[in-house]
């Protein structure tokens, strides 16, 4: 494997433990986004989706999994817009710069899901 797509793939394992050890250290946070619409307690949603992100995190950083990894990393992201949608909604009234970080989540689905697609494709 080249070094672009190492990095491509440690980069992408980094940011799915960033935010899954997130969901556990500061779960308020992502309960107040899991729609109402979900069944059962957002916390149970939050802690579940965590867990989600720690598995595929080590599932890309193992090169035996990586092409599975990528797959499951590009579903989760996939999974994971109806949340970004709800933020966005709720904090429509808020400042414009929280306003810009709610609106700007929901685009930037598209380039992660590339992403883990691009890293699933480049493992060997």
């Amino acid at each position: 494997m080249r070094a672009r797509e190492r990095h491509a793939a440690v980069g992408l394992a980094t940011l799915l433990t960033t935010a899954g050890a997130l969901h556990f250290a500061v779960p308020r946070c992502f309960d107040a986004i899991v729609p109402g619409w979900v069944p059962g307690s957002p916390r149970s949603w939050t802690l579940v989706s965590g867990a989600v992100e720690l598995g595929v995190a080590a599932a890309v950083a193992v090169p035996r999994t990586r092409r599975l990894g990528g797959l499951a990393a590009a579903g989760l992201f996939a999974a994971v817009f109806p949340a970004n949608v709800q933020m966005a909604i709720d904090w429509r009234h808020r400042s414009p710069r929280e306003r810009a970080i709610a609106y700007g989540r929901l685009p930037l689905q598209v380039p992660l899901v590339l992403w883990a697609l691009r890293v699933r494709r480049d493992a060997l």
